[in-house]
C-alpha cells in the first residue's frame, strides 16, 4: 500500500509542476487542468516518493513535481511493476501503460545534477475511472497481471515451411485467462538458442511464465525437456506429471512425451505439447491451477492449502 505524499499539475506545457494538493481525476483524459492530460497512454503520471528523498540526499534541492511527476507516492516501487497493473485511490482506477521515458538533457535538473530519476524510475497511467485523490489518500495495487512468454521450438516453422497453429492458440487461450502476453516466438530445435531465449526471459524477469510448445517427443532432435531441465534451478514434476495422467484417459499415446517443468528466479517454466489439440486438452486442465502456483512464486501468497 502506497500513500499519496502530493498531487502536482502543470496548466502549460513545458512549466514545471506545482502541488495544489487536490486534483479531480477525469476518465479517458487525465487530471483536469493539468496540460498533459488527453487521449493518449501518458495522462497521469507517477513517481516514487522514496526515489525522490533518494535523489535529495545527494544535494538536488526539488520541489515536488519538478520532475514533471503527477503523484509523488510513498511505499511503491513503480519501476518494478509489470505493464498493466492497476491502481485505486478511492473512486480513481489508474491502469499503467509506460515505464520511464526518454531524458530530455536540457532540463534543469540533469544541468545541474548530471542525471534525472524522472525517465528511470517516472512511469505512466491512463485513467479507467475517474474521482478525487487528495494528499494523504491512500493507493494500493488492484491489479497485477500475470506476464506469459510463448516459445514454440519447430525447425520447419523456423524456416517458414510449416503454419505453426500451436502458438496462436496458447496465446489465445491465456489472454483469455487474463495472462498478458509478452511476446510468441518460434525458434529450431537447437539447444542453443532456446536456452539463451529463455534465459534471456527469466533473468531479466520479462515473463513470470514461460509456456513452451513443441519438441518433447522422441525425435533426436526433440530437445525441448533437456533445455529446460538444464537452465531451471528447481524442477517442477508435478505439472507434466498431471498433464501425462490426463491426456491418457484420452489417448494411450499421452505415456510418449517427455514434457517436463522447472523454476527460474522467479518464472515457471512449463513444456506443452507440439498438438493444437493436445495443448487445449493440457491447458485447460492445468490454467485454473497454475495462477496459484505463480501467485507463491511471486510471493504474492504464502497460502498453499486450498480454501
Amino acid at each position: 500500500m502506497g500513500k499519496v505524499i502530493a498531487t502536482c499539475i502543470s496548466e502549460i506545457r513545458g512549466t514545471q509542476k506545482k502541488n495544489v494538493h487536490t486534483v479531480k481525476v477525469v476518465e479517458g483524459y487525465g487530471i483536469e487542468n493539468d496540460a498533459h492530460g488527453g487521449s493518449w497512454h501518458r495522462q497521469i503520471s507517477l513517481l516514487s516518493w522514496d526515489k525522490i528523498e533518494a535523489f535529495r540526499r545527494k544535494g538536488a534541492e526539488v520541489d515536488d513535481g519538478a520532475f514533471g511527476e503527477n503523484l509523488v507516492v510513498e511505499g511503491i516501487d513503480f519501476r518494478t511493476l509489470p505493464i498493466g497493473t492497476r491502481f485505486i485511490c478511492n473512486d480513481v482506477i489508474l491502469e499503467l501503460t509506460q515505464i520511464g521515458k526518454e531524458c530530455h538533457h536540457g532540463c534543469q535538473i540533469f544541468q545541474k545534477m548530471g542525471e534525472c530519476i524522472m525517465p528511470s524510475e517516472g512511469v505512466f497511467t491512463k485513467v479507467i475511472h475517474g474521482g478525487t485523490i487528495s494528499e494523504g489518500d491512500d493507493l494500493r495495487i488492484l491489479e497485477y497481471p500475470l506476464r506469459c512468454a510463448v516459445i514454440v521450438s519447430s525447425d520447419s516453422g523456423y524456416r517458414g515451411e510449416r503454419e505453426d497453429k500451436s502458438g496462436p492458440l496458447i496465446e489465445d487461450m491465456m489472454k483469455e485467462a487474463g495472462y498478458r502476453v509478452t511476446k510468441t516466438i518460434i525458434l529450431p530445435d537447437d539447444a542453443g538458442m532456446l536456452k539463451e531465449k529463455m534465459c534471456e526471459i527469466c533473468d531479466k524477469g520479462e515473463a513470470d511464465l514461460i509456456l513452451t510448445s513443441g519438441g518433447t517427443g522422441f525425435s533426436p532432435r526433440d530437445i525441448m525437456p533437456e533445455v529446460t531441465k538444464e537452465i531451471s534451478q528447481r524442477e517442477v514434476p508435478g505439472i507434466p506429471e498431471a498433464m501425462r495422467a490426463y491426456s491418457l484417459k484420452i489417448t494411450g499415446r499421452a505415456m510418449l512425451t517427455r514434457a517436463a517443468a522447472g523454476i527460474r528466479e522467479k518464472t515457471l517454466i512449463v513444456n506443452m505439447p507440439g498438438s493444437p489439440k493436445a495443448v487445449r486438452e493440457c491447458l485447460e486442465y492445468i490454467l485454473p491451477h497454475l495462477k496459484h502456483g505463480l501467485e507463491i512464486l511471486l510471493e504474492r501468497t504464502g497460502e498453499c492449502a486450498r480454501k
